[in-house]
């Protein structure tokens, strides 16, 4: 066996269509396919950036929510690369999304920062 890449990232959100726009207008995301599944009462919306299919947003009634954040097991948060990492956080500081101070990658010397989507699911960008 031989994995060849990641296919996706599968995320479910407490409000759809506030998660649909963060993940669209604001880290701009494109939409691929948007389906509204009536017999599990969801909607699966599938996102691809710069032509790769990358996330899953699923919404299904009353999902239970994450233990603690972020050090819960599992899933520890996704990760996006970017070229200026400052230019990204005043894009994000004009959307009214609050990021943590700027840190440094102790072994690449590279600046990355974390941020939360609309449930508070920590994402991080990291500059390239």
């Amino acid at each position: 066996m031989q994995i060849e890449k990641l296919h996706h990232i599968a995320i479910i959100c407490t409000d759809y269509q506030k998660s649909k726009q963060f993940y669209t207008d604001i880290l701009g995301f494109k939409i691929d396919n948007e389906v509204y599944r009536q017999e599990r009462q969801s909607y699966k919306l599938d996102l691809s950036l710069n032509g790769q299919y990358i996330i899953e947003l699923f919404s299904f009634p009353n999902p239970p929510q994450r233990p603690t954040r972020p050090e819960a097991t599992g899933l520890r948060h996704i990760a996006f690369g970017v070229k200026d990492i400052e230019k990204a956080i005043l894009f994000l500081t004009s959307k009214n999304i609050i990021t943590e101070p700027i840190r440094i990658d102790e072994y690449t010397n590279k600046k990355f920062t974390f941020f939360s989507d609309p449930d508070n699911l920590p994402v991080e960008f990291y500059e390239l």
